[in-house]
């Protein structure tokens, strides 16, 4: 069965570093809480808030070994007034025997409020 499997984490500033930083953190923990591996994953989508520019997010993915040919993407979400600020969000679909609801989400950082409603998300700050 495919499914999707989110994340969202934040940044401190615009930059380079603290982007790669966070989103191989975030997506570090998405593949281990959910044992994936890259043979399983159809591809991964990025989106960033309008105040991140600074990097491509989704390079972060080329840091883990054998992920060089899982198919990334990036955009940029809507700008929706009081959105939370320097966000950025994973959707990573792939192919798992787990159920729906055996999928750990994982919120990081300042997304921790993104989704209260999942009481069983993984949320770490």
């Amino acid at each position: 069965m495919i499914r999707g499997l989110r994340g969202a984490t934040t940044v401190e500033q615009n930059d380079a570093e603290a982007i790669a930083q966070e989103t191989e953190a975030l997506l570090g923990q998405m593949i281990e809480k959910n044992d994936i591996s890259p043979e399983q994953v159809a591809h991964v989508w990025f989106t960033v808030t309008e105040d991140i520019d600074a990097a491509f997010p989704a390079k972060a993915a080329r840091q883990f070994k054998g992920w060089e040919y899982v198919p990334v993407m990036c955009a940029r979400e809507i700008p929706v007034p009081g959105s939370l600020e320097k966000c950025i969000r994973i959707m990573l679909t792939a192919d798992t025997k787990k159920a729906q609801n055996e999928m750990h989400h994982i919120y990081l950082n300042k997304a921790v409020v993104l989704r209260p409603d999942l009481e069983l998300t993984d949320t770490k700050e």
